[in-house]
């Protein structure tokens, strides 16, 4: 979470204007979210029900529906009055590795203060196939700022130095260990990308959790911590799909951080990481940068670097600054690397329909039109005080869900903004060409099983008549104000 933009995040975001926090759905209505809902709230066109069924699920910003089924549209042939979004499944873009959060070790910890019943309703709810599916997870290579504590896995006395990695130990993290082998057992295909905030301080110039730069003699020791690290985690049953050298290098004011240039990360990459995965026949990714779209002559000058090049699958993006429309760039520059979006906070002083509108037009719809694989919020879980961090950790990231008692949670915005993707679009699903139009966002997607998937943000207040045109078929619907819709066809 990269502190130093989150009020310029906040200014952008219409409707985050220090509302107090709304009331969310409590865990009892798990299932009411998931369900049916009989009142259609102006979802279809009213007219025929005759020709090629469309489920549509909603959530709207007032939050009086959210991620329930409304009466199911029909290509009739009919058509109302408003514009038409085009879908064309001939048009093919990226493949999707899937939609998810950052398993943060804060996350854990508060998911873990759940009752046995309730934690593994909170777990099937996030990750099988019956509740919201997320198919894609990130985690912190020793601590992140949303730990209750600040470690690496070879810390060492004050003055002292480990060059051997003799201390290795994943110890610190058996807790996140043990909950992702519990999802594991839930989505056994679930990818999951890792990432360091910080490498051990002995190996850093300043001797701090905070900010510094890895020493030039000790690139290839960190590059070996990277080798043990995947090792170690694949000798518990979990694979790293994919690793990024260091969470937003360019914010070393983070507890834990560290600063890394553009010239250095391409270094590190070139001459120690990836000679020490291939050493080690380690066929993890690595994927440069890792921050703000504000800056993607980062990644570019790593991608454009002829020794560090091949060593890279791509570059992973955030967006507390800059522009989503950078990834789309990176891309057209570099076409055959990937782009990720690995990051985004809501905050603790948010409005729900405010977030809901940012987010999915950025996150979600945006990233995907930019061709992201992977679009993730931030992280999983906190408890009521919106902890628990680092000293210096960030005090107002609020997770997707919030632990309440050893017997309930409540859902939050960024737990819509996902599920609204990850239900219906499973990974390995392809995006295919959608059309925008009257202030609806929008992306679509054919899925593994041959569905078809358009997920439309309408930024008006009012509701949108709009036409699903497919395969020469029209199914006129209806959207609600200030609302997000997927539609399966």
């Amino acid at each position: 979470m990269n502190s130093q933009y989150s009020y310029s995040f906040l200014f952008r975001s219409a409707a985050l204007c220090g509302v107090a926090l709304l009331s969310f759905l409590n865990c009892s209505s798990t299932s009411s979210d998931l369900a049916n809902n009989n009142d259609n709230s102006g979802n279809n066109g009213g007219g025929s029900t005759s020709g090629d069924p469309v489920q549509v699920w909603l959530t709207k910003g007032d939050q009086s529906v959210k991620l329930q089924q409304q009466n199911t549209a029909y290509f009739s042939g009919n058509q109302n009055s408003g514009t038409t979004i085009e879908v064309d499944a001939s048009k093919l873009f990226q493949t999707v590795d899937g939609f998810g959060y950052t398993l943060t070790g804060g996350s854990v910890q508060v998911i873990n203060q759940l009752n046995a019943a309730k934690k593994q309703e909170l777990l099937n709810d996030l990750f099988s196939s019956s509740g919201i599916g997320v198919s894609y997870l990130r985690i912190s290579i020793g601590a992140s700022d949303l730990n209750s504590e600040v470690f690496s896995y070879d810390d060492m006395p004050a003055g002292q130095t480990d060059p051997t990695l003799s201390q290795f130990s994943l110890t610190k993290d058996q807790a996140v260990i043990q909950m992702l082998k519990d999802i594991l057992v839930i989505n056994p295909n679930i990818k999951i990308l890792a990432t360091p905030w910080s490498p051990p301080v002995w190996m850093k110039d300043n001797g701090s959790s905070i900010g510094g730069s890895l020493k030039p003699e000790f690139y290839g020791v960190y590059a070996q911590y990277f080798v043990k690290y995947i090792q170690a985690m694949q000798a518990q049953g979990i694979r790293i799909d994919a690793i990024t050298p260091q969470n937003e290098p360019l914010h070393p004011g983070n507890n834990p951080s560290m600063y890394m240039s553009a010239g250095d990360q391409a270094a590190f990459i070139k001459n120690n990481l990836g000679p020490a995965f291939q050493a080690a026949n380690i066929t993890t990714k690595i994927i440069a940068y890792d921050h703000n779209c504000d800056n993607p002559a980062y990644p570019l000058a790593i991608l454009s670097d002829a020794a560090a090049n091949p060593y890279v699958d791509g570059s992973a993006f955030h967006l507390y600054a800059g522009d989503i429309s950078a990834l789309g760039s990176v891309h057209n520059l570099f076409p055959n690397k990937n782009v990720y979006f690995t990051e985004q906070w809501t905050s603790s002083t948010g409005n729900f329909g405010g977030d809901l509108d940012w987010h999915t037009k950025n996150i979600i719809i945006g990233s995907m039109r930019n061709w992201s694989r992977t679009a993730l919020e931030w992280n999983v879980a906190n408890d009521a005080s919106f902890g628990p961090h680092t000293p210096g950790g960030c005090t107002q990231c609020k997770g997707a869900v919030t632990i309440t008692g050893a017997a309930g949670y409540e859902k939050n915005v960024a737990y819509y903004i996902i599920a609204h993707a990850s239900k219906f679009v499973t990974a390995n699903s392809q995006r295919i060409e959608s059309t925008q139009a009257d202030n609806l966002s929008t992306v679509a997607f054919k899925t593994p099983a041959g569905k078809t998937v358009l997920i439309v943000q309408n930024g008006n207040s009012t509701d949108k008549a709009f036409n699903i045109k497919y395969n020469q078929k029209t199914a006129p619907v209806t959207i609600s104000g200030s609302s997000t819709a997927t539609y399966i066809f």
